[in-house]
């Protein structure tokens, strides 16, 4: 049946059952999180314990890890979670160009944190197989630096779909998931971060 031709009651039912089932698309995303942040939470506690308790932790030759590059791509990711909010900003004020300029440089400084983690990878002296503190180091960056490319794919879908007519007319649930999942993703290596690159 059309919306269209609904009296005004069944039509406002119809919107507070839509509004309904968004409230629980959000909880269960809200879950899948927490699962993750259980995930990252055990990848730190097994780092700090194996840190703790391992007399020679870094591989042979390596005095510490190299810690100017990875700052700026901390300060580069981390400001991305402001940038994305103006982007929801302008989202919400039917602004579309706004949105999807801000959207994009989001993706930038994304892409940006990853060719630099790439880079730095490239650039280092030890492997995957170096001891407990390689095996760690490339595990924890690697399983973050793929949860950043997830990001980065989610917001390419989302920027796609903005140019669909009214298609975010009456708000999106998957640019409000897609900012979300940014923001875990950058709380997520400022914990990193200063476990792996402050606390040598």
């Amino acid at each position: 049946m059309n919306p269209a031709n609904l009296d005004p009651a069944l039509e406002a039912q119809v919107i507070q059952e839509t509004a309904h089932e968004e409230d629980h698309r959000m909880f269960g995303f809200i879950i899948f999180l927490l699962s993750e942040s259980i995930i990252f939470i055990s990848f730190f506690v097994g780092y700090t314990v194996y840190k703790t308790s391992v007399t020679d932790w870094l591989p042979a030759g390596v005095a510490g890890l190299e810690v100017h590059e990875p700052l700026i791509n901390t300060i580069v990711l981390v400001s991305s979670s402001f940038i994305i909010y103006l982007a929801e900003r302008c989202l919400h004020r039917d602004n579309l160009w706004g949105f999807r300029a801000f959207w994009l440089l989001t993706m930038a400084m994304g892409s940006y944190f990853l060719y630099g983690q790439a880079v730095e990878w490239m650039s280092l002296p030890f492997g995957f197989k170096s001891g407990v503190f390689g095996g760690t180091f490339y595990l924890l960056t690697g399983f973050h630096g793929l949860h950043v490319l997830t990001g980065v794919l989610l917001q390419s879908i989302m920027l796609t779909r903005s140019f669909i007519p009214n298609n975010y007319s009456g708000g999106e649930f998957g640019v409000a998931a897609t900012s979300i999942f940014w923001h875990f993703v950058d709380v997520i290596w400022i914990v990193l971060f200063m476990l792996i690159y402050v606390w040598q």
